[in-house]
Parts: structure tokens; sequence; C-alpha cells
């Protein structure tokens, strides 16, 4: 039988309940160890391998963290579990964290850990497209609501396009690939390196892709988020949080193989390992080079906000420090 993360988790809180007889009150077991939960910003795919290698490796438990991983059900439901404190810290997109505190919801970044954003306008190859111009004529699924859609005419823009040159299709978030797959569109607007190897997988085409970051708009990836009460009482937890996601997504980097056999261990209902692996392959490349996995800078952010208050309705933006806190992630 498949072990899962959650039942791991169970068993060792049971063996050392058994031995011990109790724990404390403050969330810790009796080895010591704090129990923090981790809400993901989907159903588990290639990029949260990660997670589940530090989980493997026993990242966390250095730091005194015993780690359980859950499933989310989009980036906005994510952020509002942080800020209802359903959970102690959540995987979600930064443009989505960025109109949830604008929103007042009392949540901040602490890492974008994904620099290069995965927005994408993806198609299958036999279409022939080969830059935004041959999108001239198309059609185009996308979600309304979502940071894709509102910045998409502008990208457009950017590429000398104008709105009217491409038909926009309202779809669901659930049911853009199907859309694609059934020639109900000819692309769809998503996050490239989840989907790309989804879609392959699922219908056996070679799927191309036009990065918004490739041509002239980068929206900031997922990242890490906490509740602000949360890095006001208790900034050391979230500190070692950090330290332990930054060695597990350095560390999955060098063996990615290993990251995929622990989230295939370890995970509920996630893809095939093939799929898997190249979600993760993909993903690993838009963490950048020069600082420590979600090191982020002020001109990172300032963009990301700039193109939410001009394209996506941010009102009064303010500064990247109202979004994000640059203390938690370490430089390398």
């Amino acid at each position: 039988m498949k072990r899962t993360a959650t039942t791991a988790l169970l068993l060792s809180t049971a063996l050392l309940l058994a031995a011990t007889g109790c724990g404390g009150d403050d969330g810790t077991d009796a080895g010591g160890k704090k129990t923090v939960t981790l809400t993901l910003n989907w159903v588990p795919y290639g990029e949260h391998a990660p997670f589940y290698y530090g989980l493997s490796k026993g990242y966390y438990a250095a730091e005194g963290i015993d780690l359980k991983i859950q499933p989310g059900n989009g980036s906005g439901n994510t952020i509002k579990q942080v800020a209802q404190k359903q959970t102690d810290f959540g995987w979600a997109d930064s443009p989505v964290l960025v109109k949830s505190v604008a929103s007042g919801m009392p949540v901040r970044s602490i890492g974008s850990y994904l620099e290069k954003g995965p927005a994408s306008v993806e198609f299958f190859a036999e279409k022939n497209i080969k830059t935004p111009q041959d999108l001239k004529g198309k059609t185009v699924g996308g979600t309304p609501g979502d940071a894709l859609y509102a910045t998409f005419p502008a990208w457009l823009e950017r590429n000398g396009l104008t709105k009217s040159d491409v038909k926009v299709v309202n779809v669901d978030a659930a049911g853009k690939i199907a859309a694609l797959a059934e020639g109900k569109v000819d692309a769809i607007m998503g996050f490239f390196h989840d989907q790309a190897p989804t879609i392959e997988n699922k219908t056996g085409k070679k799927v191309d892709v036009l990065l918004f970051a490739d041509y002239g708009m980068n929206l900031l990836g997922t990242g890490l988020v906490a509740n602000t009460q949360t890095l006001e009482k208790d900034p050391e937890l979230a500190r070692r949080f950090v330290r332990a996601t930054q060695k597990s997504w350095t560390e999955a980097a060098k063996d990615t193989a290993g990251a995929v056999t622990a989230m295939a261990e370890l995970a509920e209902n996630e893809p095939p390992a093939e799929v898997l692996t190249k979600q993760l392959t993909l993903a690993l490349p838009l963490i950048g080079t020069d600082e420590a996995p979600g090191v982020n800078t002020e001109a990172q952010w300032g963009e990301t906000v700039d193109l939410m208050s001009r394209y996506a309705e941010l009102k009064d933006p303010g500064a990247p420090t109202a979004y994000w806190d640059a203390s938690y992630a370490a430089k390398g």
C-alpha cells in the first residue's frame, strides 16, 4: 500500500504519544516538534515535489517542524485559509496575493519562488504558432478574474496586437484543458509548467507555449504566504519554515528523480511519474539563479504590483513592502 504524507505523520505522532503519553499544548508533539500545515495552491503537481522531498529528507524535522502538506483548490482559497488561520502557511500565486492584501486580508508573501512567472498561452504544436503575432485571428480560452485574463490584452498590445485581433473565450479554470483538447479553442491561457505536460499526457500531442515573461510582461509566480499575526507572534517559526523550504528547493533541484520519488510516495492523487518529472523540470528554471530560492528584489515585486495596478484593477497599490516581507528568505 502506498504510504501517504498524512499517514506517515499520523503514525509518527501516534508512536511518539504512545511512548511518552502526552504532547504539548502549543502544537508541539512529544518529541518537541511543532505541527505545521502547508496548504498548496492546487492538488499536488510537479512544482510541489520539493516540499515532499524536504519532508522525506528530514529538512523540516531538522528545524523542529512536523510538516503536514494539504492540497488546495486555487490560490485565492489557499490565501483565505491563511488569512482565517485555517492553515499555518500557504503556497499561492503572487498576483492573487497582491489582490488579497489589497482587499484587506492580513497576509504577506515571505518569498515568491517562481521569479519568472509561468503565465503563458498554450497550444498544440500543429497550430504552428511561433510568436504572439501568430495569435491573430485565433480563439484563446481564459478564465475571468485571474491575473492572466486581466493582463492578456496588455500583453497583446505590447506585442503589436489589439484586443480585437484575438477572440477570447471565457472558460472555467477546470475546463480549459478539455476545451483545448476538444478543439473548442485554438489556445488557452495558463501555467505552462503544470498544464502542458498534463495536456501532452492526455492527448498524445506536443504542446508549445508563449510565455508572457519572454514577450515583455513578467508577473511573479507562486510562493509562500503567511498570516501577519503569525509573523508578529512567532517570527522564528516562519524563519525556520523558510530555511527548510529553501533547502528543500535547492536540494530537489540537484536530485529531481529523488524529488519525484518522494512525491510519488507521500502525496495523494498526484499525476503519473513521467508527468511529475516534466512539470518539475519545467518549474525549476523559473526560480532564478542569482540568489537562494525565494529571495526577491523590490524591483521584481514593483513590476508585478505595477502591472496589477495598470491592468488588473489594483487601486492605490503602494509600495512592494505592503505585500511582501523580505526579512525571512535569506540570501545564499
